[in-house]
């Protein structure tokens, strides 16, 4: 398999020999110096090539990370941005309901005084109504025309 590859190879060159010496007009020095231009054109255009789409790829990187780059920047604004909105409403929310706490408190507050204030004005009447019956019982009470 080798041997057969070896002489297609010498083949091959015969072949580009044969049609670099033809081109030259017979001339060995200018088919050998045709031939060296034409493989340094085929290197440079493969090397070029190469040089190229790397250039064109490194671009096209480059544009699909900066778009990247600014999405992340977007959705990391709109993030903070809704962050700071739910903190604002979370601290409206807050301080909403410390207001009604207060007032519930005041207002419940007022309400147990006043229940208090009643209880104790009931409890001293009903104390003075019954310390004056207690006492007419042992003649310390009562009205003052009885002692006339």
């Amino acid at each position: 398999m080798a041997g057969r590859l070896v002489k297609f190879g010498l083949g091959g060159a015969a072949l580009a020999g044969g049609y670099y010496l033809y081109q030259a007009g017979g001339d060995p020095k200018a088919a050998q110096q045709h031939a060296e231009a034409d493989i340094s054109k085929a290197s440079h255009k493969v090397k070029g090539d190469v040089s190229d789409g790397e250039k064109e790829a490194e671009k096209r990187s480059q544009a699909y990370l900066s778009q990247a780059g600014q999405k992340i920047d977007q959705t990391a604004d709109d993030a903070r941005a809704k962050f700071r909105e739910a903190e604002s409403k979370a601290s409206s929310y807050g301080n909403d309901a410390q207001k009604r706490f207060e007032q519930t408190r005041k207002d419940t507050g007022e309400k147990l005084m006043s229940g208090v204030d009643k209880f104790d004005q009931t409890v001293e009447k009903k104390a003075a109504e019954t310390k004056g019956g207690i006492s007419s019982w042992f003649g310390f009470g009562g009205s003052s025309n009885e002692k006339k």
